[in-house]
């Protein structure tokens, strides 16, 4: 339905639903910006999800109310603990829609590197150090969205500071967090970071949406003595001799991105098909039984005997020619994400339509 923006807020469950909202990106910023920090990443992500999630919520309970709660296939709600299960944050981006591909991706980086950081025993400084650009693009994509949807009241005219750096004196400390830079955790998830980033269209990686790219350089005359240290000054505001000098000096001393060719980069197997399933499960687990079940209901891939291999669903399987297997993409993912959290099918209806119509599949379109 057509929504007009700003939506003004007086009272009610919408308003105070929003008001967390806020508070819990303001305790992300100051988390953040807490120079003894401990777990800086962690606890700022975690507060930014849920700064997030209750954006989306406040704006659903303004227009849609009370129904934004994933339902079994009888069409009762699903609980957790006595209460009724709302949509999680990946769920509330695909049900609102219109975001720009920037914004998308950089709440799903987030999603899935929260799940990464939380399950690994790392020194989280160097985590830190190589996000900051989507860090900062997490925040300013929420304000931008929070005034969208809410008005210019609602602006939190915040931001996230520099860690003043010590280039000079290294504490035991910091040599043991540069060895700890070796440890599996941390090359794992910097592994998804560069691999994500390298899955990007040049034209995301570099939107300011996905992260904001920075260039400290001092000013070393000519300097007035009122001028801020730091000034953050728009691409789109420098002048053509201006860029040009930029472009000559980032040139010289930015990290060259390089991508390199690769087969089946971003593919999963049927564990993997599980594992990223159940991540974002709560009341259904699936396995590869289940998963193989599913495969023929949908028609995803012929059998194994087929005369075509090829003769797959593209839009979420490819033979692998050279490996004689099948491997699935993001996209079935999602699919099977939503088809349990919707409950547009239960594991019991795949089995029965499975058994009892042997190859005879279901439509993906019907279901998504």
């Amino acid at each position: 339905m057509a929504v007009d923006l700003p939506i003004t807020l007086r009272k009610g469950k919408a308003k105070a639903i929003l008001e967390s909202s806020v508070d819990s990106a303001l305790l992300a910023i100051e988390i953040y910006n807490k120079p003894r920090t401990a777990f800086r990443s962690e606890g700022y992500i975690a507060m930014m999800v849920i700064a997030w999630t209750k954006l989306f919520h406040a704006y659903f309970q303004a227009t849609i109310g009370d129904r934004y709660y994933h339902k079994h296939s009888n069409g009762r709600f699903k609980t957790k603990d006595g209460e009724k299960l709302a949509w999680e944050l990946s769920a509330c981006v695909r049900k609102y829609g219109d975001l720009s591909e920037a914004v998308k991706m950089n709440l799903k980086f987030f999603i899935q590197l929260r799940n990464k950081i939380e399950h690994r025993h790392i020194n989280k400084k160097e985590v830190d150090v190589a996000i900051f650009g989507e860090c900062q693009s997490f925040l300013f994509n929420y304000e931008n969205f929070l005034i969208k949807l809410f008005g210019d009241g609602y602006a939190l005219h915040e931001s996230l500071v520099f860690a003043l750096q010590l280039s000079h004196i290294r504490s035991g400390q910091q040599v043991l967090a540069n060895k700890s830079a070796l440890a599996k955790d941390v090359q794992n998830v910097k592994k998804f970071i560069d691999d994500y980033r390298n899955s990007l269209s040049e034209e995301v990686f570099n939107a300011p949406e996905f992260s904001i790219k920075l260039l400290a350089m001092p000013r070393v005359s000519n300097t007035a003595r009122g001028d801020l240290a730091i000034d953050f000054v728009p691409l789109s505001q420098l002048s053509q001799e201006d860029m040009e000098t930029f472009d000559q000096v980032t040139a010289l001393i930015k990290d060259k991105k390089v991508k390199v060719e690769g087969s089946n980069v971003g593919k999963l197997k049927p564990g993997g098909v599980c594992e990223a399933v159940n991540e974002k499960l709560v009341n259904e687990v699936i396995t590869t039984t289940h998963h193989g079940w599913i495969v023929r209901v949908f028609n995803v891939r012929p059998k194994g005997n087929a005369d075509d291999p090829f003769e797959t669903d593209t839009r979420f399987c490819h033979y692998d020619e050279p490996h004689d297997d099948y491997l699935y993409n993001d996209a079935w993912v999602d699919f099977l994400v939503s088809l349990f959290q919707d409950g547009k099918l239960s594991l019991d209806q795949i089995r029965a339509v499975r058994f009892s119509q042997g190859e005879i599949g279901l439509e993906p379109d019907d279901y998504m």
